[in-house]
């Protein structure tokens, strides 16, 4: 993962427009707010990206932890938030310190394809530790085998038409198709899974998984799932 981490950590090209960015993680924040099961909950947010809009997030429970792995962009989230006291900044190496069975919810969106097999499993029996028996860990934006490309650049078109950034859509894809966003694609590769797969994955770490009849950001393509943790 630490060739993607740089990438994001880059000035890079992955959003065609600042409307696009903005859309996007305010969308994400929404679909993660609903999530949220109390107005006390602690809520922890994996590899969360520049999160512009936790705030609204941060507003519906006690306490969010951003973690970032990338430093360029934990230090933007720092300066960002760090107004809001119900907010905090931290690097994944920063989990170990966390007391076991302290979260209410975890969510990790859009970050799985990127994780070798081992990272992965090293993620999911870290969120298990941090949740409370019965606890929520929400695995959104999971990329399915039977799924390429094209409709990932749909689904970006039909996002880009309902938020006025249609246009920055069509000229954005021109320049990300020979941007080191796609060399890196080539090169490394994204993890893909099956609904049966990730339910068996997220089983054997132990939890109790079923998909979302909806997944957490624009492209419906994608899967998100609940994730109960065991006792």
């Amino acid at each position: 993962m630490d060739d993607w981490i740089d990438y994001y950590d880059s000035t890079h090209t992955i959003y065609v427009s600042k409307d696009h960015r903005d859309a996007h993680f305010r969308v994400i924040a929404a679909d993660i707010a609903a999530y949220v099961p109390s107005p006390n909950a602690v809520v922890l947010d994996y590899s969360c990206g520049e999160a512009l809009f936790a705030a609204q997030v941060a507003a519906v429970c006690g306490q969010l932890i951003l973690v970032e792995p990338a430093p360029g962009v934990r230090g933007r989230l720092a300066a960002r938030f760090a107004p809001n006291p119900k907010i905090r900044v931290a690097a994944p190496d920063d989990l170990a310190a966390l007391p076991a069975a302290s979260l209410d919810l975890a969510v990790m969106i859009s970050v799985a394809q990127y994780m070798t097999p081992d990272e992965l499993d090293s993620t999911f029996a870290s969120m298990r530790r941090l949740l409370k028996p019965g606890g929520t860990f929400v695995l959104g934006d999971i990329l399915r085998p039977d799924v390429g490309a094209l409709t990932d650049v749909k689904a970006l078109l039909l996002f880009g038409l309902k938020n006025g950034f249609f246009k920055d859509a069509l000229w954005g894809l021109a320049r990300t198709a020979l941007s080191d966003y796609w060399q890196l694609r080539k090169q490394i590769g994204l993890q893909r899974f099956s609904e049966r797969d990730m339910i068996a994955k997220l089983a054997a770490a132990g939890f109790s998984a079923t998909r979302a009849t909806s997944n957490v950001g624009y492209n419906p393509a994608r899967m998100t799932f609940v994730a109960i943790r065991n006792a």
